[in-house]
């Protein structure tokens, strides 16, 4: 069954392409706990070689949208603050939806990203609204 649901996930948010195609991010749970993952390339990199900070953010942004759209009504964000917290030492993002709280009009989500050594690179609020 949760196969079912990461298949069902994947389905509907190819449609996104920008984060699928262009950014390269894959879903990797959905349910209680949502987690992304990004593997890093050229394209994410800026001109002195970090990873561009909106490339982190498109993670956020789209482990967001699935936490709060995927098997829910259609959300979109309101606010969103990030914090950007240190540089990847890793090759591989993870980020993970801990929902605050759920609700008829609002949603409140904190996503963190990793990297697959278990850094800390960026936090980031969302508030969102539901259509």
């Amino acid at each position: 069954m949760a196969n079912d649901k990461l298949t069902a996930a994947r389905e509907f948010f190819a449609k996104d392409m920008f984060a699928t195609e262009a950014a390269g991010i894959e879903i990797i749970e959905v349910g209680e706990n949502v987690r992304c993952q990004m593997t890093l390339a050229e394209v994410h990199r800026n001109a002195v070689g970090g990873v561009m900070g909106g490339a982190l953010f498109t993670l956020a942004d789209f482990t967001f949208a699935v936490a709060s759209n995927f098997e829910q009504p259609p959300t979109v964000t309101l606010n969103a603050h990030i914090s950007y917290i240190s540089a990847p030492r890793g090759k591989t993002l993870v980020s993970l939806a801990k929902i605050i709280k759920t609700g008829k009009r609002a949603v409140f989500i904190e996503v963190e990203i990793k990297d697959e050594l278990g850094n800390l690179i960026a936090a980031v609020d969302f508030t969102g609204m539901r259509a």
